[in-house]
C-alpha cells in the first residue's frame, strides 16, 4: 500500500483533515469541523487551541496513520499568530474584528502604496499589515513580548514540527508586507521593524523537518513523517491547475469558499486597481498573479437566507427570479469590487427558497463575472470549491461569457494536484473538462446582467 499525505486543510468557516494517497492523489479518508473565531479578554481570535486538540485527537483515530509519511498545512490568508520567545502563543487575531480600523488613518500613512506591493487598502484586519501596526501601536507590552510573526499555514507546521518558517503565497496575500516584483520584504515590514521577527524564507514544498517527538506520541504518527511548510488555501487551488495543466496559456481559476478568490494566469497586472479589491498574489513558484476576490461564500449565504439553507437551487428557481426581475445588488460581507455600496434585495419577497437559492447564485456568477471583464482575462476559466457543486453556477457563468470555456474544476478536493507536487511526488496530468453549455435562459441571463450592473451606479 503507498503511503498517505494527511493534509489540514483550515479555512475562515470550516477546517478539514484528509489523507491522500501518494500515489495518484486520491482522498481515502477526511473529517471536518467549524472553525469559528473565539471571543478572549484580548480580543476576538482565531481558534487555535481547539483546532490544535481537534486535530491532534482526529489524527490518533485516523486510519492506516502507520501510512501518513507527511503533512501538509493549507490555511486561509490574512491570519498571524505571535509566538514569544518560549513558543508560548501571544495572540492569533481574527481579521474580521472591526478593532483595527482604529489605527486606519495612521495606518494608512504608514503603510506602502499599492504600486509598491500590489496590495489594496482593505477593511478591518484583511491586510495583515493593519493587524500588526494596531499590535505594535495599542499593545505594545503584548509586542514587545513577540519573537515570531507567523503566517497561518507556517504556524501549523511550526507547531507540529517546532521549525519557524515564512513563505511567500502567504506574505503575497495582500498583506501589505511583501514587495512582488521585488520579491522582498516591503519598506512597511523594514520601517516598523518587523522583518526581525519573520523567520526564514522557505518554499511552501520544503520540509521543515519531522513532527515533534510529543506530536508523534500523543497521535501514533511515524515519528520521522515529515512537515511540509505550507501554502496559502487558494493558491492551492491555483497550483493543482498551474502543475497539472498541460498547456502553458493564460488560464483563470475561480476558488470558492467563504472567499471567492479570482486568480488569472497571464493577465495583466497593470489593470489591477486598489479600489476594487484587487491584488497580486505570488503563488507557490514565487510569480506574481492578477487576483481578484468577494466574500462569495459569505454573501450567499446571506442572500439566501436562513429558509434556503441547505436548499440547492434549480433551474426553476432561476426561471422564478428572471420573471419576478428580483435582484440582489452589492455588497453584503466586508471587501470586493464594490466596497461602499450596501447590499440590498429588490422584488424577491415571493421566491420560494429554491428561488433564493437561485438569487444567491446569480448574484455570485454575476460578481465573478463582473470581475473577470475588469482583469481581462484569457484562456478557460476553472471553478473549485462550493461553486463547482452548485448545480447552477459553473452553468450561468458560461451562458454570461459564452466566448470562454468554463469548466467545473472540482470541489474542495481540487487542491489534489498541488498536495501531490509540494510532497514530492508525481502529480497526474488534469483531465480536460467538457466545456459546459449555456442555459435556455441565456440570452434572457445577459440581458439581466446589463440592467444588474446598470444599477451598480445607482444609489
Amino acid at each position: 500500500m503507498s503511503a498517505l499525505i494527511a493534509v489540514i486543510d483550515i479555512g475562515k468557516t470550516n477546517a478539514k483533515l484528509m489523507l491522500v494517497e501518494a500515489a495518484g492523489g486520491a482522498t481515502v479518508w477526511s473529517v471536518e469541523r467549524a472553525s469559528p473565531a473565539v471571543e478572549t479578554p484580548l480580543m476576538r481570535q482565531l481558534d487555535v487551541y481547539g483546532i490544535e486538540a481537534w486535530l491532534i485527537a482526529e489524527l490518533a483515530k485516523a486510519p492506516d496513520r502507520h501510512r501518513i509519511r507527511a503533512i501538509l498545512p493549507v490555511a486561509h490568508g490574512a491570519a498571524i499568530v505571535l509566538v514569544d520567545g518560549e513558543g508560548e502563543i501571544l495572540i492569533a487575531p481574527d481579521y474580521e474584528n472591526t478593532c483595527f480600523d482604529e489605527v486606519r488613518a495612521d495606518y494608512a500613512a504608514a503603510r506602502d502604496g499599492f504600486a509598491k506591493t500590489l496590495s489594496p487598502s482593505l477593511p478591518a484586519g484583511l491586510n495583515v499589515g493593519t493587524q500588526l501596526f494596531f499590535l505594535q501601536t495599542q499593545m505594545p507590552d503584548l509586542f514587545l513580548r513577540t519573537q515570531r510573526i507567523l503566517a497561518y499555514p507556517q504556524y501549523w507546521s511550526w507547531r507540529l514540527s517546532g521549525v519557524a518558517a515564512s513563505e511567500v503565497t502567504s506574505l503575497g496575500c495582500h498583506s501589505d508586507l511583501w514587495n512582488p516584483s521585488d520579491g522582498t520584504f516591503s519598506g512597511l515590514v523594514l520601517r516598523q521593524g518587523w522583518g526581525a521577527l519573520m523567520p526564514p524564507l522557505r518554499a511552501a514544498k520544503d520540509v521543515l523537518g519531522p513532527l515533534r517527538q510529543d506530536v508523534a506520541e500523543a497521535t501514533g504518527l511515524p515519528a520521522d513523517c515529515a512537515v511540509i511548510c505550507g501554502i496559502h488555501d487558494s493558491n492551492a487551488s491555483y497550483l493543482s491547475h498551474r502543475v497539472a495543466r498541460a498547456e502553458d496559456g493564460p488560464f483563470t481559476v475561480i476558488s470558492s469558499g467563504t472567499w471567492c478568490i479570482i486568480l488569472a494566469k497571464g493577465a495583466d497586472l497593470t489593470r489591477l486597481r486598489e479600489a476594487e479589491d484587487m491584488l497580486a498574489n505570488v503563488d507557490a513558484l514565487g510569480v506574481p498573479t492578477a487576483t481578484a476576490r468577494f466574500m462569495g461564500g459569505r454573501e450567499y449565504a446571506t442572500i439566501a437566507g436562513e429558509t434556503a439553507r441547505g436548499v440547492p437551487p434549480s433551474l426553476d428557481g432561476l426561471n422564478a427570479v428572471l420573471a419576478a426581475d428580483a435582484m440582489a445588488l452589492p455588497s453584503f460581507a466586508l471587501g470586493g469590487p464594490c466596497q461602499g455600496h450596501e447590499g440590498r434585495v429588490v422584488q424577491a419577497a415571493l421566491l420560494a427558497p429554491e428561488g433564493r437559492a437561485a438569487l444567491a447564485t446569480l448574484y455570485c456568477a454575476l460578481m465573478a463575472d463582473l470581475i473577470l471583464d475588469r482583469l481581462g482575462v484569457a484562456g478557460a476559466i476553472l471553478v473549485d470549491g462550493p461553486f463547482a457543486a452548485n448545480p447552477l453556477f459553473p452553468a450561468v457563468l458560461q451562458s454570461l461569457r459564452p466566448a470562454d470555456p468554463v469548466a467545473a474544476g472540482g470541489t474542495r478536493g481540487g487542491i489534489t494536484a498541488a498536495v501531490l507536487w509540494l510532497a514530492g511526488e508525481a502529480v497526474p496530468p488534469e483531465p480536460v473538462a467538457a466545456t459546459l453549455a449555456p442555459l435556455p435562459a441565456a440570452e434572457a441571463l445577459r440581458d439581466y446582467r446589463d440592467r444588474w450592473r446598470s444599477m451598480l451606479a445607482r444609489p
